[in-house]
């Protein structure tokens, strides 16, 4: 069992190296060259979060508070459990510090993280958000809601473009922010006496 579980998971490996390589390597452009180490930088999108922080207070108030504190709460546990529940028992090597692959990668970033790789905690975190965000305001927003999980896709795909996580770092993280986005935004969708973004469901007492 032991060791069909071994070549299961070298094979899964070797697949996602080669993905990798596919996104980092082949797929490229000049374009995307610009692009995607910006789209990566979270520091870059600290204005985007603090208009939605000063939206929801302007328009909402007392009730706009409580989404913010929803909204941190969301990122809150996606990097506790991307960090102490994945990373530090996977303890899986960045792409650009494995000592047997960094050789095939095109690294675009001023440096490679010491962190582990597995799951990236830029998808997790962007994909939590996205997901809180279209849960809370789908009944307002409508189609324009899923806006926020192609910003998280495009974030999470320049992990990869540029050389600091694999395929399978970002589709573990993705997944992980999609359930905790989805856990919190239910949560608040459901507390009774919250409804700020059109017809929300309450509970009744």
């Amino acid at each position: 069992m032991y060791l069909l579980a071994t070549t299961f998971w070298e094979k899964i490996e070797k697949i996602d190296q080669w993905l990798f390589i596919q996104v980092n390597s082949h797929l490229t452009n000049p374009v995307f060259d610009q692009v995607m180490p910006f789209m990566r930088e979270a520091l870059h999108w600290v204005p985007l979060y603090l208009f939605l922080i000063v939206f929801a207070l302007l328009n909402f108030k007392g009730k706009g508070a409580w989404w913010i504190l929803f909204f941190i709460v969301t990122v809150a546990l996606t990097d506790m459990i991307g960090n102490y529940g994945f990373k530090h028992n996977f303890q899986r090597l960045r792409p650009c510090n494995d000592p047997d692959f960094f050789m095939h990668v095109r690294l675009m970033v001023n440096h490679c993280s010491s962190g582990f790789s597995f799951t990236s905690n830029h998808a997790a975190n962007h994909f939590g958000i996205a997901t809180f965000f279209y849960i809370t305001t789908r009944s307002w927003l409508k189609r324009w809601a899923i806006a926020g999980w192609v910003w998280a896709g495009i974030i999470s795909y320049a992990q990869v473009y540029v050389g600091v996580h694999y395929p399978l770092d970002i589709l573990g993280g993705a997944l992980l922010g999609l359930l905790i986005g989805t856990f919190t935004g239910s949560v608040f969708n459901n507390r009774n006496g919250i409804a700020i973004f059109g017809t929300q469901p309450t509970v009744s007492s």
